[in-house]
């Protein structure tokens, strides 16, 4: 299966349209249903949503299914208003019926870096995405050095060219330039209208490089965030770099030494939705029955006896 996982982040300066296009990439993927979409999805707290901005990161699994939603996408704007020429998302055969993206959301605020950095180890690739009207900025060129500092596939996208200010053509040579790729490169979409979005999910699955990771290895996890519930314990954020991990097993997590029993394991819808197992390749969630506090971001999940295996 993990041939057909895709991990990506999308990075950018603030206000770029980061949680937009992550509308449409829920709408579009039927992640959620139609009557309960909302504006700013994935941005679950009061002040993210008061203030427009991501502060938290937030993953959320979709599927794709490229030759069946690609005949039937229909876009709110022609292309030809916005004086581009995105490639076309139906003309390329790929060759598996659908795909699961695991998509982290990252906040594009300067005072968020570290939240974007914990994501960028999750995952092998990330969408570079950059407002048509404003160009390139700080941010963008911080959270690009931070993605190549991961060796991550980069997929440079312009955004918002619906706008009536947009110079599309410039910001992609501005970010074509920046890379030191040919302009015929970089995407152009509306997070908004939708526009050029279907043709970015198929790109996603031919530049991003499905996981490694061998599921008949020993487990072993990164921990990337986590939350504390009163009655499942802590809650870490995984993606499970090796083995499998399910309900009912021992695990353990390397700067703690207590033991302890798997309650639920599973991924995000952006809810919490419980699944038999996780294995090589996803990203999901443990709920590790522990209570007490010391479990670390960057720690590393693994099974009880592989310290004393390695020894």
């Amino acid at each position: 299966m993990a041939y057909q996982i895709r991990n990506f982040v999308i990075i950018a300066h603030i206000d770029h349209g980061k949680s937009t296009l992550a509308d449409r990439f829920l709408e579009l993927t039927h992640t959620i249903e139609g009557r309960k979409m909302r504006e700013q999805v994935l941005d679950a707290m009061d002040l993210e949503r008061e203030r427009g901005i991501t502060i938290k990161m937030q993953p959320v699994r979709m599927l794709w299914h490229p030759q069946i939603q690609n005949s039937k996408i229909k876009v709110q704007n022609d292309n030809e208003k916005f004086k581009i020429n995105p490639p076309e998302a139906d003309t390329k055969i790929l060759p598996f019926d659908f795909y699961i993206f695991n998509l982290i959301d990252t906040p594009g605020h300067v005072d968020f870096t570290y939240e974007v950095s914990r994501a960028l180890a999750a995952v092998e690739g990330a969408v570079l995405l950059v407002d048509a009207a404003q160009g390139v900025q700080a941010q963008t060129i911080a959270n690009l050095h931070l993605a190549e500092k991961e060796e991550l596939a980069i997929i440079p996208v312009v955004n918002k060219i619906d706008l009536p200010n947009a110079d599309s053509k410039g910001t992609a040579d501005e970010l074509a330039a920046l890379l030191g790729i040919d302009p015929a490169e970089v995407l152009f979409v509306s997070g908004k209208t939708g526009a050029g979005v279907p043709a970015l999910l198929d790109r996603i699955i031919e530049a991003v490089p499905g996981p490694k990771g061998n599921t008949r290895e020993p487990l072993r996890a990164l921990i990337f965030d986590s939350q504390f519930d009163p009655y499942k314990g802590v809650i870490v954020y995984v993606r499970i770099v090796s083995g499998s991990v399910r309900k009912g097993e021992r695990i353990r997590m390397l700067s703690v030494s207590k033991v302890s029993e798997v309650l639920e394991v599973g991924y995000f819808t952006p809810e919490r939705r419980e699944t038999e197992r996780l294995e090589a390749g996803e990203i999901g969630y443990i709920a590790s029955g522990l209570k007490e506090a010391g479990v670390r971001v960057g720690d590393t999940v693994i099974v009880p006896d592989m310290m004393s295996r390695n020894r």
